[in-house]
């Protein structure tokens, strides 16, 4: 969900704003378009001791800024930390490298020099997940108060996010280690409550960056099918082919999630999620809704209601199965290959499916939220709505020129011609929120904690049955977060009738 928007108020004066790409002998000198290298006696401590990753990136990929390497860094820790939670959640692994599922234990006389008593933490399971991820959750959440308010890459402060590599590793650890310090009877209450909440306002950013992309997608290209009919036949392949990956999930689920004899509640619930979609499209070229909202229409409800599709797919892949006795024997429903009443054979490939989607859309969000955040300022998630492109391209979401913001510095693309390359210096500016970034790697190290641990019921959670098996508290929590997608839209659709920009009166 790559979203790159243009301010709409044209203005003949006004000074442009850098975008991402850099030009080749910029990026050569400087290492992009964000990021200046200050000899300052901080820049040069962060960069003392062993080799510097990010600039070891820089060096080999000089076509990436030290910023993009920051962040590919960033990624890797996080995929690296997730795998570890994986791992540790896995009853099979524990089974093969430690010879036992029961769980691995704390050194007993460890445990007695640390907490007085032989009751030691187990360090696997769900125990071992909520700590690996409070570790690497107030990782980022320090870095992001550390870098709030930071806008240039010549600040010593945006050296906290691109150097002191070895420093962080060490302090990434060391929290980790901590954690795992601490008694289960103090770790679980409020870090359960502390991880729901910032799992489901994850959730929430994500459907606010999918609303945000189908908009300005249709808004953009809406702006091109007014000046030119070959943008007109985009428009309509573009939502044909949304439709059909939409229609084709729903058949897949009604053949895979349902049985003649059971699956009542999966059959209600997708059968409803296809009258929603149905309504979502009436509702975005009903004629009310086009005169206060012009730029509404069916590729966006398209892509919405592909979006509300995976998560129904999410959904009922999460979920227990049914069960039935037909002749003296236990049959489970409900679940993918399991047309007929054969004994149920896990399905790999969905929950490898469900895991990548997941994790995919996470690194996605994690990634906009932060640009987005610089570009458009503290209140992005409103503003995200509010803006215009002046003309069509086949790759939306990357601006020309935006609008700067009040209180900003200006600042210029390298390759335009009227700027010099030290001017263009001068006016650099992050290429995303270092303290947003942040924030966000927080809220998903949260929001992957509490997947991983099946939301509430985390108590004996396994990595085999978080994918395939499931739990009833995913299952609604993921049929809630559908439910939340189509009242954002609808929101978005009806917001211009609770409210209208003041219009002057003409004058006499």
């Amino acid at each position: 969900m790559d979203l790159r928007l243009t301010s709409g108020p044209k203005i003949t004066d006004a000074k442009l704003i850098t975008g991402r790409s850099t030009t080749p002998d910029l990026a050569q000198q400087h290492g992009g378009v964000s990021d200046v290298v200050v000899k300052t006696p901080f820049n040069q401590v962060s960069c003392c001791g062993p080799v510097s990753w990010t600039s070891c990136c820089h060096s080999r990929l000089p076509s990436l800024s030290e910023s993009t390497c920051s962040c590919l860094l960033y990624i890797l820790l996080h995929v690296g930390a997730s795998a570890i939670c994986c791992l540790l959640l896995s009853r099979k692994v524990l089974e093969r490298v430690w010879g036992k599922a029961c769980g691995i234990q704390m050194p007993s006389v460890l445990c007695a020099h640390l907490f007085g008593n032989s009751d030691c933490p187990v360090l696997s399971g769900s125990g071992a997940v909520y700590r690996v991820c409070a570790g690497t959750a107030t990782f980022h959440l320090l870095q992001a108060v550390l870098l709030v308010r930071l806008h240039s890459p010549t600040s010593p402060r945006a050296q906290l996010h691109n150097s002191f590599w070895s420093l962080k590793l060490l302090l990434l650890f060391g929290l980790c280690t901590v954690a795992f310090c601490i008694p289960d009877e103090h770790l679980f209450p409020a870090w359960h409550y502390i991880g729901v909440c910032g799992g489901f306002i994850f959730i929430l950013l994500q459907l606010v960056l999918i609303t945000a992309f189908a908009h300005s997608w249709n808004k953009n290209w809406q702006t091109g099918a007014a000046q030119d009919c070959s943008w007109f036949l985009g428009v309509l392949l573009a939502t044909l082919g949304f439709y059909s990956m939409a229609g084709a999930g729903a058949v897949l689920m009604f053949h895979h999630y349902t049985h003649p004899d059971g699956c009542l509640l999966n059959k209600m619930l997708l059968s409803l999620h296809l009258c929603l979609c149905g309504l979502l499209s009436l509702l975005s070229i009903a004629p009310c809704i086009r005169l206060k909202h012009p730029h509404s229409g069916l590729l966006q409800a398209s892509v919405i209601s592909c979006y509300i599709m995976y998560l129904t797919f999410s959904a009922l892949s999460s979920r227990p199965p049914d069960t039935i006795t037909f002749q003296g024997q236990n049959h489970t429903l409900c679940l993918p290959g399991q047309t007929k009443k054969e004994p149920h054979v896990p399905n790999t490939l969905v929950a490898v499916l469900s895991a990548a989607i997941m994790y995919a859309c996470v690194l996605l969000a994690c990634n906009e939220a932060s640009y987005l955040a610089e570009l458009l300022g503290p209140m992005w998630i409103i503003k995200v709505y509010n803006y215009e492109f002046q003309k069509p391209s086949l790759y939306f979401c990357c601006p020309q020129t935006v609008e700067p913001e009040d209180g900003q510095r200006s600042r210029t693309r390298p390759g335009d011609p009227e700027m010099s390359p030290a001017a263009q210096v001068q006016r650099q500016h992050l290429p995303y929120s270092y303290s947003a970034f942040h924030f966000a790697f927080f809220l998903a190290s949260l929001y992957v904690m509490v997947t991983l641990t099946n939301w509430f019921s985390y108590e004996g959670a396994e990595l085999e049955k978080t994918f395939t098996k499931g739990s009833w508290a995913t299952f609604w929590v993921k049929v809630a977060s559908c439910w939340a997608c189509v009242l954002l839209y609808l929101g978005l659709l009806l917001a211009p009738f609770c409210w209208l920009p003041t219009q002057k009166s003409p004058p006499p």
